[in-house]
């Protein structure tokens, strides 16, 4: 099978689809990678050390993309990629398609193949290919968090930690995922008062336990959500529902009682956000104010440590690329319901209900 690497064009995105070992596992599997020149610079890879494991460099994006069998990227296709698309094209990438209906038509029409790293998920429910993302930014929504809380951010200006004979901030975290339990740990890690909200109390023990009562744990309903928000220095979004757009858990209203300089960082902006008043943002212009409320919505928040974010998710990408470019795509998604999971469309039609639910289309079951 060819291989096509192509440099990222999301604003502000450095990440790359594939690092250097994940080239020479696929030319040692007797496959050729193609890689756009200087697609890798920005997680610190040069094209050097692509060509010495193997790839072969190409001067275009056109040209990986019109190669490839199959391209492996980091984001959704964005802008001039929407013509790269056709029919029998795997793309392989994260695709969070509920939150966009233009990309998800243009997928349907183009009869593109297009598996999403964020809906591969395991028989426990677990989604092994959105995992180390979901660490990375829950562990960013804190560094970012404390960042608005600053006066010359537009912040109140406070330290997330207090100091000696002054309060910490009220850290409220919506969700305790993957996401959750980092932003939790790194906030209390700092010292902040940190609360926890979900709907699983499970999770909650859990929380509780390696966190061994430094932080307090609620049950999600609606009244405990508006309480805390309103008592919160920073809130922090991460909420998840696999393949679905992400419910509105936090009104307007509840933002409208948040003190003046407030934050609120949300890890769900890639699924739509978790606010009435979330609206997708860039590195290049991340923060905007509604109700005096510092919101942070970057929609690729791993982003901004790409040489991080690339070798944690290629360390998971790798081994399903290889599956599919091993035995192809139909036997491998026969052979691993995880992987199968992860198939979006197919033949120009939605095959994961999730997606298919979020804008009242029809899909099929693989």
């Amino acid at each position: 099978m060819i291989i096509g690497v192509p440099k990222e064009i999301k604003t502000a995105e450095a990440r790359v689809g594939m690092v250097p070992s994940g080239v020479a596992a696929f030319v040692s599997h007797g496959h050729r990678v193609l890689v756009e020149q200087g697609a890798g610079l920005g997680s610190g890879i040069t094209d050097e050390q692509y060509a010495a494991a193997g790839a072969e460099l190409l001067a275009s994006a056109a040209e990986v993309w019109n190669r490839a069998d199959m391209v492996v990227k980091v984001k959704e296709p964005v802008g001039p990629e929407y013509d790269y698309l056709r029919p029998g094209l795997i793309l392989y990438t994260y695709l969070h398609l509920a939150s966009s209906e233009v990309l998800t038509k243009a997928l349907l029409e183009k009869k593109v193949t297009a598996i999403g790293y964020e809906t591969i998920q395991l028989d426990d429910g677990s989604l092994p290919l959105l995992t180390p993302m979901s660490e990375v930014a829950g562990r960013l929504a804190v560094q970012k968090g404390a960042w608005c809380l600053e006066a010359v951010n537009g912040g109140q200006g406070i330290l997330l930690g207090g100091v000696s004979g002054v309060k910490p901030a009220q850290v409220v975290i919506l969700g305790a995922g993957v996401a959750g339990t980092n932003a939790c740990q790194i906030a209390a890690g700092m010292g902040a008062h940190v609360t926890v909200i979900d709907i699983n109390p499970a999770r909650l023990r859990y929380l509780q336990d390696i966190m061994q009562g430094r932080v307090t744990t609620l049950m999600s309903n609606r009244a405990n959500i508006a309480e805390e928000v309103s008592k919160a220095d920073l809130v922090i979004g991460s909420v998840l529902v696999p393949g679905a757009r992400a419910p509105k858990l936090i009104t307007e209203d509840m933002v409208k009682s948040m003190r003046p300089g407030s934050a609120f960082i949300d890890i769900a902006i890639d699924q739509g956000g978790c606010a009435e008043t979330s609206r997708a943002t860039t590195h290049n212009d991340p923060v905007y104010r509604v109700h005096d409320v510092v919101h942070y919505c970057v929609t690729n928040m791993p982003g901004a440590v790409p040489r991080t974010s690339t070798y944690a998710l290629t360390n998971v990408t790798t081994g399903y690329g290889l599956a599919l470019a091993d035995k192809g795509f139909e036997r491998a998604i026969v052979q691993d319901a995880a992987l199968r999971r992860g198939v979006n469309t197919l033949d120009g039609q939605i095959t994961c209900r999730a997606v298919a639910e979020s804008f009242g289309m029809t899909w099929r079951e693989l």
